[in-house]
């Protein structure tokens, strides 16, 4: 299994940073793409931010020069430094990885960490 831990969520203004980080433990082989999602109060999850294990990224649109991915493969861990935070940033955010733990790749979830972006 794989156990996924956030953290760094908060209340921030708007114009300000946050860093989240999420590591994941457990009994996987290797660690494919790690990402994150945000979920906002009455919105569909959505991508905020993908790498590879390669380093490759993809940002959506509404992030992209202002949120940045990365991750340490010796710690199994993935960041993402969001500034010039604004309101509408404001949702659950939360990390998914893909692991192998036999042959075939599975996503898992964090549990979510709730960003609050004041005006």
């Amino acid at each position: 299994q794989v156990q996924l831990m956030e953290s760094g969520g908060g209340l921030v203004q708007a114009g300000g940073s946050l860093r989240l980080s999420c590591a994941a433990s457990g009994s996987f082989r290797k660690i494919n793409d790690m990402g994150w999602y945000r979920q906002a109060p009455g919105q569909q999850r959505e991508l905020v931010a993908t790498i590879t294990s390669g380093g490759n990224t993809n940002y959506a649109d509404s992030v992209r020069g202002r949120f940045f991915v990365s991750r340490d493969n010796a710690k199994n861990t993935v960041y993402l430094q969001m500034d010039s935070l604004k309101p509408e940033d404001t949702a659950i955010y939360y990390c998914t990885v893909y692991a192998v733990l036999a042959i075939l790749q599975n996503p898992y979830w964090g549990q979510g960490t709730q960003v609050t972006v004041a005006s």
